[in-house]
C-alpha cells in the first residue's frame, strides 16, 4: 500500500487523466536541464504540460481509473505530457524537438482511453493542427460557394448574350 503522499501523488495524476485528451510518454534521459525547460516551454506554449512522475504510481492511477496501464512503456525515466486542448499539437512540439534532440525520444502514449505506439504518436504528430484544417475546410467551402456563384450568374449571361445575337440578326434580316 502506497504512502500517504504517494496516495496524493495518484489522486493528482487521476485528476489530470479526467482533464486530459491525452497522455504522450517520453524518455528524457541525457537532456540537459536548458533542454529540458525550452522543451517545458515549447509543450505549454502548445497547450499541453509536462511532468515527470514515478511509473508505478502512473501504473496505479491508470490501473484505478481502468485506463490501459501500458507497463510496456512504463520501463526506465519517463515524462508524460498532459494534452489539454490539441493532442496534436503537443506530439508535434515532441516530434520536431526529438528531431533536433537526439536525447529525447517517444514511448508511446494514451488518448481517448486507447494505447499508442511510438509510430503512432509520430502518425498524429503529422496530422494539421486544428486551425490549419479549419482553413481547408474554409478553403473548400468557399471554392464551392465560388463555383455555384459562377454557375448561377452564368445563365443569365448566356441569356443576355443570346439575346443581343438575336437582336442584331433582326435588323440584318
Amino acid at each position: 500500500m502506497p504512502n500517504v503522499k504517494n496516495q496524493e501523488t495518484v489522486a493528482k495524476i487521476k485528476e489530470e487523466l479526467a482533464a486530459t485528451q491525452a497522455v504522450w510518454i517520453v524518455d528524457y534521459r541525457g537532456l540537459t536541464v536548458k533542454e529540458i525547460q525550452e522543451l517545458r516551454r515549447n509543450i505549454r506554449d502548445a497547450g499541453a504540460s509536462m511532468k515527470v512522475y514515478k511509473n508505478t504510481l502512473m501504473h496505479l492511477a491508470l490501473s484505478e481509473s481502468e485506463l490501459p496501464t501500458m507497463d510496456d512503456l512504463l520501463e526506465g525515466p519517463s515524462a508524460f505530457v498532459f494534452a489539454d486542448s490539441d493532442p496534436a499539437a503537443a506530439a508535434k512540439v515532441i516530434k520536431n524537438f526529438a528531431k533536433a534532440n537526439e536525447n529525447l525520444s517517444i514511448k508511446g502514449g494514451m488518448m481517448e482511453g486507447e494505447a499508442y505506439d511510438a509510430a503512432q504518436v509520430e502518425a498524429i504528430a503529422s496530422l494539421p493542427s486544428k486551425e490549419e484544417l479549419m482553413g481547408q475546410v474554409a478553403g473548400m467551402i468557399s471554392g464551392v460557394a465560388r463555383g455555384l456563384a459562377t454557375t448561377i450568374s452564368g445563365v443569365p449571361r448566356g441569356l443576355a448574350q443570346a439575346m443581343s445575337q438575336v437582336a442584331e440578326q433582326k435588323p440584318a434580316a
